[in-house]
């Protein structure tokens, strides 16, 4: 079976989750998702639609998660010796010697990651992932690309694992570079239409599966229903380049759900609304004066009458046309109101409370809740999204020589951001209240006398995800700087004493007569000990 019949089979059961995709779209970011190319050739203008809360609401999430997942002042991983594998095979002493090695590591990757177009790419495939719930990522060598769910089918088995990919593109001939036969009328469809703007484009399909036997991915392109050379290609079971995203799963589905689609039914009320109360206000806005047919006043008068004017006339004979709806927009306005900040609440949006007393402490707690709530977000977006994408990372660098070869039996990655990073933000805030109520309710003495304060540093830098390394002092240095001191305290202590002894009457010569002697004499001088 070639590439086109498996898209075509794969595109029925896509059918549902497109459109519902690309309703979601028509209510937030009308650009973002369209229908498939096969089943709507011609370009159509785009529905704008009445309010841009949907709008709003999209990119508000899709920048926190952009910021959740791929922090831009730190890194989203951390690598870190196996904790089994210390003291059997790894001595524990080098254990700082190669914190600062996977360090240098870590900056190496990350300066990677920033100086290409991942992040942009990123913040583009959240987007469809909160409003049509799906979108693939390919990891080329010239940087990552993003697949709209109308591009791309996927079939996954009962645990939602990934057995074939296949996706369609318009690419021009000269691109191909190979030679290929004359455009049809009718192809590839039987209903006439062209694949695209023009006729030199032509549809390529790229067919990923999961390779039984050798338990690698295999994929290569199609054009024309042959196989394009030099197209075909491999890569390991856990380095795959082919990121099929889910925004949320449910069992037995091979596509995900978007969060817009939730939240459908109150997109679709505000939408209405937000027309009704437009056009509503464009015709209450609108003034017309009506003049009665039988009075003396004619309508061109009062046309033509300038603005402070004196014409002759009855006022009861001149009217003007009121809409009297305004409870009716009253109502609707505060629906419309009640709608837009359901839909804040659902896509993170911070609403402060505006008064005079709302504090700063207010709006963290507001903040951290908002964070909180992105949890079951993060989770599934870590395991689909950040493990492969580090994992193919790693693979390139390595492939190129930029960073050595990491052992897999004794390190492992960790990703610290996401969940965990909101796991690392509620140890912060427990360890910080821990420490504040022990300092009210006992006192600074017991705080002094019961809290390690090295091991409270540690945990609130690991909280923060600071590293410790070089920057807090270790118990052994620490231990020095107390020697060093406590040597200091003794000189000095005997430096002390030797003052004092000079200024004793022992030492001082008009008090004592054999002082002056023996000085003269070279002798020794006796102290009271030796006397």
């Amino acid at each position: 079976m070639n590439a086109r019949e498996r898209y075509d089979q794969l595109s029925s059961d896509r059918t549902p989750f497109l459109d519902t995709a690309v309703e979601c779209s028509t209510l937030t970011l009308p650009y973002l998702i369209k229908d498939d190319l096969s089943n709507n050739p011609n370009h159509k203008s785009l529905i704008k639609p009445w309010q841009s809360v949907g709008a709003k609401a999209v990119v508000t999430l899709a920048a926190k998660l952009m910021l959740a997942l791929l922090p831009p002042q730190t890194s989203f991983f951390k690598l870190q010796v196996r904790d089994d594998k210390l003291g059997e095979e790894i001595p524990p002493e080098i254990r700082s010697e190669l914190d600062l090695s996977f360090s240098k590591m870590e900056r190496i990757i990350m300066d990677y990651v920033a100086a290409s177009n991942d992040r942009v790419v990123v913040h583009q495939a959240l987007k469809h992932l909160i409003v049509g719930g799906n979108s693939l990522i390919f990891m080329g060598k010239d940087g990552l690309k993003n697949f709209p769910l109308n591009r791309y089918v996927v079939n996954r088995d009962g645990n939602g694992n990934v057995l074939e990919i296949v996706t369609k593109e318009l690419i021009n001939r000269r691109i191909i570079g190979v030679e290929l036969p004359d455009p049809k009328p009718n192809y590839p469809g039987d209903d006439g239409h062209k694949t695209g703007s023009d006729d030199d484009d032509v549809e390529v399909y790229t067919y990923v599966r999961l390779d039984d036997k050798s338990g690698r991915w295999v994929w290569h392109q199609e054009c024309f229903d042959k196989i394009l050379p030099n197209s075909r290609s491999t890569a390991p079971k856990n380095s795959s380049p082919w990121l099929p995203l889910r925004f949320n799963t449910v069992d037995g589905e091979d596509y995900g759900r978007g969060r817009v689609e939730e939240f459908l039914g109150d997109l679709r009320s505000l939408e209405g609304l937000a027309q009704a109360l437009v056009e509503g206000s464009a015709a209450a806005a609108k003034v017309v004066f009506l003049v009665s047919p039988s009075s003396t006043t004619k309508p061109a008068t009062i046309a033509k009458a300038g603005n402070g004017a004196i014409v002759q006339g009855r006022p009861e004979d001149v009217a003007v046309i009121q809409v009297g709806k305004t409870a009716d927009f009253a109502t609707a306005a505060n629906m419309a109101q009640t709608l837009e900040r359901r839909i804040a609440e659902a896509f993170m949006q911070l609403n402060v409370r505006q008064s005079e007393r709302t504090t700063a402490e207010e709006v963290r707690l507001t903040q951290l809740e908002l964070e909180q709530q992105l949890g079951g977000l993060f989770s599934l977006l870590t395991v689909e999204f950040l493990i492969p994408y580090l994992n193919r990372t790693l693979l390139i660098l390595q492939r190129s020589k930029e960073i050595p070869n990491i052992p897999k039996d004794l390190v492992r990655p960790q990703i610290v951001a996401g969940v965990n990073a909101l796991g690392r933000g509620q140890d912060r805030e427990s360890l910080t209240a821990f420490i504040t109520t022990i300092a009210q309710t006992l006192g600074p003495e017991a705080l002094i006398k019961y809290i390690e304060p090295s091991e409270a540093i540690k945990r609130l830098a690991a909280a923060q995800g600071i590293d410790v390394l070089n920057l807090v002092k270790t118990q052994q240095q620490l231990q020095q700087e107390m020697q060093a001191q406590q040597a200091m305290a003794t000189q000095q202590a005997l430096v002390d004493q030797a003052g004092q002894m000079a200024g004793s009457p022992l030492m001082d010569p008009s008090k004592n007569p054999n002082l002056g002697e023996a000085i003269g004499q070279g002798e020794t001088i006796p102290t009271e000990e030796g006397s």
